[in-house]
């Protein structure tokens, strides 16, 4: 006979199975990330049909199998219905699903990742749905602190070059300040602007033009290396790329997102929230490697609500 443990875990995708059943992946507390097939799922009166939907929490008995487990019972401990009633709450949720996937582990007690996922359910779930820029707000929250988690925070306080604090200038307006995904979080534009032009004077000093031995190519470009000759490699301090550029309020809002709540920020605006969503958006896709399908969702509802391009 199979063996059977109980476990509590969240729904985070399915998938269909032959006739009438289904595949669902589970966070659970105790095992961490598994897949198990709930027979008869998807027959119109079968039990485990709603118990096996998108962000339901169940109390599960689990017989192990030789490939898949299979769900033998399942008691409901929770649902978040508020989230299916609006797009931007549900594809936010999905979002927040295919990070929480990326990062799970199997086979491994998950609580602390359990009990972040359902925290930021609850409160996406809380979010009035006249307040477009609320589901961007709680998203953008809910991706820093999955990626905190996973010890993946982007650097936001301060430049990745110097190591000096970053504080947003609110009194200028023009103020900016640069994100490198690459050097994984905020690049001070100064300090960037200084070491890119000490760079090229250390190269234009260990290489002046040189009263040429030989003529340049006719396109000026430098001629190819005599024979028996050595290459000189110069190592210098990489200059990063910067991948986007951020304002005062959109730095101020990044910078509070380690918070336990939300902080409110005067001045801040739909756009800017938006700003810091795709920001946070692309270092995630970086750092775990694939893209977020959900995100696609994000932009559509947005740009229905605000008439915006994204």
């Amino acid at each position: 006979m199979s063996r059977t443990y109980k476990a509590t875990g969240i729904n985070l995708k399915t998938q269909a199975l032959g006739e009438s059943d289904k595949i669902v992946t589970i966070l659970t507390r105790e095992f961490g990330l598994i897949r198990a097939v709930a027979p008869g799922a998807r027959k119109h009166n079968s039990s485990l049909g709603g118990r096996s939907g998108m962000f339901v929490v169940n109390e599960l008995l689990i017989a192990k199998g030789r490939s898949l487990d299979k769900i033998t019972q399942a008691q409901t401990l929770k649902t978040y219905p508020g989230l299916a009633k609006n797009l931007g709450k549900l594809a936010a949720s999905q979002y927040l699903a295919e990070i929480v996937l990326c990062e799970a582990l199997s086979e491994q007690p998950q609580e602390e990742l359990y009990d972040l996922f359902n925290e930021h359910l609850h409160r996406l779930e809380m979010v009035s749905s006249a307040n477009p820029s609320g589901v961007l707000a709680h998203l953008a929250h809910g991706v820093f602190h999955l990626l905190a988690l996973a010890g993946l925070t982007p650097q936001v306080q301060i430049c990745c070059l110097s190591q000096h604090p970053l504080k947003p200038d609110f009194t200028d307006p023009n103020w900016q300040v640069g994100f490198s995904i690459p050097a994984g979080g905020t690049v001070s534009l100064e300090v960037r602007e200084r070491l890119r032009k000490e760079g090229q004077r250390e190269i234009n000093n260990k290489f002046p033009m040189p009263n040429a031995p030989y003529p340049l190519s006719p396109e000026g470009a430098p001629p190819s290396p005599m024979p028996n000759t050595q290459t000189v490699v110069v190592h210098r301090q990489e200059i990063p790329v910067i991948s986007c550029r951020l304002g005062a309020i959109e730095l101020a809002l990044l910078q509070h997102l380690s918070q336990p709540e939300i902080m409110q920020i005067d001045g801040a605006k739909d756009h800017h929230w938006l700003s810091v969503e795709q920001t946070l958006r692309q270092y995630a896709q970086y750092q775990l490697g694939r893209p977020i399908r959900s995100a696609t969702l994000i932009d559509s509802y947005f740009a229905a609500n605000h008439d915006a391009t994204v």
